[in-house]
């Protein structure tokens, strides 16, 4: 009987200690698919983080490469960003650490926000800076050449003034004279009679040239050449040159001048033969020329 009651015990502590057994089991299956869980649920929310990071870069390298230059904050900002993707991709996942990131890209967007609409402000204050420099360029292009123009037309001008405002004769003539003694002068044709050489020359009027003292260089060549005369010479800035028999000095006012000078003969008497005489001005631009002949 006692031994009866001994075995029915023992199977009451077997049964109890399957039944807690039992229950062990199930709490232990059970932990382990709440811990399976939450590792998917933290994987899933590591690589959600990740991917709004990613965005987030992205839009980065897209802003970065739409602006038109270097933008040193968008740079920085990228790369902040490609360092916490780093750090969340090889961090051990948990729940504090995913929300303290999963914050991190909430401020992370709003500063994105911000940068990004500092960067289209400049990139706008860039293209109107841009646009008035273009069109300062334009207007001083356009200036430059209305410049260009005035100094051609000035030019033109001064040359058609310095063109216009030269003197030139109307009238010139040479006759060769015999002075008598009572000093009359006639003409005459013969070498040995000729004592002077009279030039004379008529000035045209001119409104736009200078009034003042002017001279004339008066050149007369012998029949073999030579000048007649002291041989003075005039050289202008240009380089031009001439050998002249006598100067003329007169006072232009802009209307028409007569003026006469005469050559004295050389030693001896005139040479028979053709000869030539040139009127010269200032500038040494030949006026006039004239020829005859001594018999």
């Amino acid at each position: 009987m006692t031994e009866t009651k001994s075995n029915n015990g023992l199977k009451v502590i077997a049964g109890l200690l399957g039944v807690i057994l039992l229950g062990v089991i199930i709490y232990t299956v059970s932990l382990y698919q709440d811990k399976q869980k939450t590792t998917a649920l933290l994987t899933k929310e590591k690589e959600l983080v990740v991917e709004d990071l990613t965005s987030l870069k992205s839009e980065y390298d897209k802003a970065i490469l739409e602006s038109n230059a270097t933008n040193e904050e968008l740079v920085s900002a990228r790369d902040n960003i490609a360092k916490y993707i780093d750090s969340v991709q090889t961090m051990k996942a948990d729940i504090a650490s995913l929300y303290r990131y999963r914050k991190q890209v909430g401020i992370l967007t709003k500063e994105r926000e911000q940068l990004l609409r500092k960067v289209d402000s400049l990139t706008r204050s860039n293209t109107f800076l841009a646009m008035q420099r273009d069109s300062t360029y334009v207007e001083l292009e356009k200036q430059t050449i209305f410049n260009d123009s005035l100094v051609v037309q000035n030019t033109q001008l001064a040359d058609v003034l310095e063109k216009g405002s030269a003197l030139n004769l109307s009238k010139f003539s040479v006759d060769a004279v015999k002075e008598r003694s009572s000093g009359k002068l006639v003409s005459t044709s013969r070498a040995r009679a000729t004592d002077k050489l009279k030039v004379c020359f008529t000035v045209a009027d001119n409104v736009i040239a200078q009034a003042g003292d002017r001279e004339f260089y008066i050149e007369v060549l012998d029949p073999q050449g030579n000048v007649l005369g002291e041989s003075f010479s005039k050289t202008t800035d240009s380089g031009a040159s001439v050998t002249y028999s006598k100067g003329t000095d007169f006072y232009y006012e802009n209307r028409s001048l007569d003026v006469c000078d005469f050559i004295d003969k050389p030693a001896g008497d005139f040479q028979k033969g053709n000869y030539m005489v040139n009127v010269y001005d200032n500038g040494l631009k030949l006026l006039g020329t004239s020829k005859f002949q001594l018999k």
